[in-house]
């Protein structure tokens, strides 16, 4: 179990400096892009998608339990 909260913080942090690295690099000239116009945005939509995807990937510790044989 605590694997998976590692694991899930590990892309969260990776997926906000991405969602930042995107702003920064690609962005939004025009200014009305709502997720790419501001670095926050960028960013708070990277940590979403970062853990989302990190805790999908995570190895399920209750699936490994239950394996397991008697």
């Amino acid at each position: 179990m605590k694997r998976t909260w590692i694991v899930t913080a590990i892309g969260a942090v990776l997926g906000a400096v991405g969602g930042w690295c995107y702003w920064h690099f690609v962005g939004c000239s025009s200014g009305t892009c709502a997720i790419t116009s501001h670095p926050l945005n960028s960013s708070l939509y990277g940590t979403f998608m970062g853990g989302l995807l990190a805790n999908s990937l995570a190895p399920d510790a209750r699936k490994r339990a239950n394996d397991t044989p008697n």
